[in-house]
């Protein structure tokens, strides 16, 4: 394998119109990789930090020139004749570089824009899609989509507190097939949006943004869209929530200050989540108590994990140690996985496999600050995942990744088949 002899970053904008980086990795054998970097707006207190200029004359502070200086200068110097096919050694090299625990001195934004980067060239050099590049398999499941079509919380300016509000086609046949049932399922709820003379303006990761009587409301409004679409609630499309429960934590209670102002307590909210289980083909909750809810989390695990799938996103930041921390104190039954929490590809390979040891799901996730960069979809194939997270069936970054699975499918042909139900066993 080739030798990597530059790297180059490049100041570009994310979806929502700030700074992020783009960086190219060029080969002796003359192959290149390109990759985009992410951000969140709703972001855990563990995650790795991306560094910001803070110059207020550019961007609002929000610019990324120091990264991209790292990348073009102290990476390249550090990294410059590495072999770009042993990842694990490159980013092992790139955490070292850092020095600290959360890759703030570099900046996150810049070591995961290099290790993304090289890996692609490698893929690239081997003429091999990144998918098959990551894992080659005989076969490979495609994901299947949990697509956010309505928004709120830190996603949206409205008065609903939780934060997304998605489809889960687990009972279609194909990916394909899974994905022009949420697209249609999206249509219809923006005609019943349209009918009750609700704002069918969108948020960060283009699900509707209205201004709702409820945090329920939703869910009522996505089963009468399921139903109108002609799908079957629960069995063909089902009902996924992310709550980000950290947003709206203060203290001991959780606040619902966006909506009616109601002050529940741990319990409270999990007695909220079981009575939705029961009213809603709900199939799985992100984040249902915050990061600091230790005891909610283990509560929560015991009495509703056996019905529902409870994902840790901010709760395990796509950090081995913190994750295996909570495996061992009964906390969650899944995993969120992102690029950008924490940094490396070899370290989100990690917690992937630290997920499949002990029997955790995993999805593959985007983040609300997105680019057109498409290294996730691979992902999820490559690595067997069965779910997806990246956005609506609207908005150019977030299709750039549900396009890129429609490929992977029609390229694989029958060697590839949709995770479906399969992906929920544990709760169906």
């Amino acid at each position: 394998m080739s030798k990597i002899i530059d790297l180059q970053a490049l100041e570009i904008l994310d979806s929502r119109g700030n700074p992020t980086l783009q960086v190219t990795a060029l080969l002796a054998s003359g192959a290149r990789g390109s990759a985009g970097v992410p951000s969140g707006a709703s972001t855990g207190r563990n995650e790795a930090v991306e560094l910001r200029d803070n110059d207020k004359k550019r961007y609002l502070g929000k610019g990324v020139l120091k990264a991209v200086g790292h990348v073009n200068g102290e990476i390249l110097d550090a990294v410059k004749g590495f072999d770009a096919a042993d990842q694990q050694s490159l980013d092992d090299e790139l955490k070292q570089l850092d020095g600290t625990k959360n890759k703030g001195r570099l900046g996150a934004n810049a070591i995961l824009g290099v290790s993304m980067a090289v890996a692609r060239a490698a893929a690239a050099e081997k003429e091999l899609p990144f998918y098959r590049y990551l894992s080659d398999q005989d076969s490979y499941v495609l994901p299947v989509p949990m697509v956010n079509v309505l928004n709120g919380g830190e996603h949206a300016d409205n008065n609903v507190d939780i934060q997304e509000f998605m489809l889960v086609p687990l009972g279609l046949p194909s990916f394909r097939e899974a994905l022009r049932a949420v697209a249609e399922t999206f249509h219809t709820l923006k005609a019943i949006l349209t009918k009750k003379k609700y704002s069918t303006s969108v948020g960060d990761e283009g699900g509707f943004a209205p201004r709702l009587k409820s945090n329920e409301e939703p869910m009522e409004l996505l089963v009468k869209a399921i139903k109108k679409a002609g799908y079957k609630p629960g069995s063909e499309i089902a009902i996924a929530v992310d709550a980000a429960a950290s947003e709206f934590c203060r203290g001991d209670e959780y606040v619902f200050s966006q909506s009616d102002g109601s002050r529940l307590s741990s319990g409270d909210m999990r007695k909220m989540w079981a009575d939705w289980i029961k009213r809603y083909p709900l199939i799985s909750i992100e984040d249902a108590f915050s990061e600091e809810d230790q005891l909610g989390w283990q509560k929560g695990t015991a009495k509703l994990g056996k019905k529902i799938q409870l994902i840790g996103d901010d709760l395990f930041v796509t950090n081995p140690d913190i994750f295996k921390q909570g495996i061992a104190e009964g906390l969650a039954n899944s995993i969120l996985i992102k690029l950008n929490q924490i940094g490396t590809l070899s370290e989100t390979l990690e917690c992937i496999e630290i997920a499949r040891t002990n029997d955790y799901t995993f999805i593959i996730s985007h983040r609300s600050g997105e680019t057109c960069d498409t290294t996730i979809a691979d992902l999820a194939v490559a690595t067997g995942s069965g779910q997806i997270k990246t956005g609506s069936t609207c908005r150019g970054e977030r299709m750039a990744k549900y396009n890129r699975l429609l490929e992977i499918e029609a390229e694989l042909g029958d060697k590839a088949r949709y995770a479906g139900q399969e992906a929920f066993a544990n709760w169906l």
